[in-house]
């Protein structure tokens, strides 16, 4: 199976934190939309005919189309591509973009499922994070997919936030719960180089991100989950049973998928590939040269070990021995469990059914982790 992955890079105003590529200038969007649906075409064997079975419109502020432009593109990946059975069709989508018309007219799109940007139900946190919603329009948004007809729903959360203290971060995880939804995605705010967030705190001019307060939050988030019956299945997921994401799932377990428009990335399994992030140039060269703008990286064995490691160990199914040992051979094999010996005794990594597995203190380091079991040609000599 496969994905499709369509970026599109334009939001109505820039949040503080972000460093995903995106404009907020519309002027381009006619223009980068024929592009992506000129690049599907130009991409249509990448796949290889691998039936695609997930499609997610990300960003960006997918919510930005219509539901006519939606099924545009959709007509077209499904006259170019092999889809059989789609299981999951997400959009991205911003609460206040979500007015009861047009999750109404988005019922006669091939959309299934939802990831709304909450963020926070605090208007303080939003506020912070220059959101262009409030926390009455989170709610709403949500209730109006729901009564729409809606019923696969994901949210985004962000904790470590300057001002959100423990209380108020259970009652964001309490009021999630209440509102029925079946799976979120909860990150720490992190300051990320370049973004309007970075520079405010070095002016001095907002409060700084505290990694400790972060940490602490991380940690009530695994309780309160578990206690709310949310399986933990990756670092930042968290679903009640049956309602793990198909498309980032697929992602962790290296399925392939093909990224389209403007920075998306692409991965079959020997390569990576990313296209330019500059809606001009990525316009302009498809339409007018009939050119896309993209680099590509092989990927070499090691390579192809080590982004497996890193995805893998952060899912609660662990980095799989057998397929280590299938894929890449014994030696591999052998040294990875080696050097995750330390980690065992640490308490940090778990050594179930074959599978090496983070524990809830080892999912505190889990970059760090996976950083230390990466294995290099010369390690192998």
């Amino acid at each position: 199976m496969a994905g499709i992955y369509l970026h599109i890079p334009f939001c109505k105003q820039a949040c503080t934190y972000c460093n995903f590529h995106f404009s907020t200038s519309l002027k381009l969007k006619d223009q980068v939309i024929a592009a992506m649906m000129r690049e599907l075409e130009l991409r249509r064997d990448y796949l290889q005919g691998t039936p695609v079975e997930t499609i997610y419109f990300g960003g960006g502020t997918p919510s930005l189309l219509t539901a006519d432009e939606i099924n545009s593109i959709t007509e077209l990946i499904y006259s170019l591509f092999t889809v059989n059975e789609l299981k999951e069709f997400t959009l991205e989508a911003n609460p206040d973009d979500l007015s009861t018309e047009y999750v109404r007219s988005l019922r006669h799109t091939q959309v299934n499922r939802f990831s709304i940007g909450t963020q926070s139900f605090r208007d303080e946190d939003l506020a912070y994070m220059h959101r262009a919603h409030n926390a009455q329009e989170a709610d709403y948004a949500i209730k109006a997919a729901q009564d729409a007809g809606f019923t696969n729903l994901t949210i985004d959360l962000i904790y470590g936030t300057p001002g959100l203290t423990d209380a108020a971060w259970k009652d964001n995880l309490a009021k999630t719960a209440s509102l029925g939804i079946q799976h979120f995605s909860a990150y720490a705010l992190t300051v990320e180089e370049g973004t309007a967030l970075q520079h405010a705190i070095a002016r001095k001019k907002t409060a700084p991100v505290e990694p400790e307060q972060a940490a602490a939050q991380f940690e009530i988030l695994m309780e309160q989950a578990r206690v709310m019956g949310f399986e933990h299945y990756e670092i930042s997921n968290f679903a009640l049973p049956g309602h793990h994401a198909i498309h980032n799932t697929n992602y962790w377990m290296g399925v392939h998928y093909l990224g389209i428009g403007p920075s998306a990335h692409s991965f079959n399994g020997h390569s990576r590939s990313w296209n330019v992030a500059n809606n001009a140039r990525y316009a302009n060269s498809i339409l007018q040269e009939n050119k896309l703008i993209a680099e590509e990286e092989l990927l070499t064995k090691e390579q192809q070990l080590n982004e497996y490691i890193m995805t893998s160990l952060r899912t609660m199914w662990g980095t799989d021995l057998a397929i280590v040992e299938q894929r890449f051979g014994r030696d591999y094999r052998n040294l990875l469990e080696k050097n995750s010996e330390q980690f065992q005794e640490k308490g940090r990594l778990e050594l179930k059914e074959n599978k090496l597995v983070l524990t809830p203190a080892g999912k505190l380091f889990a970059d760090g982790i996976a950083g230390d079991l990466f294995i290099f040609t010369e390690d192998l000599t």
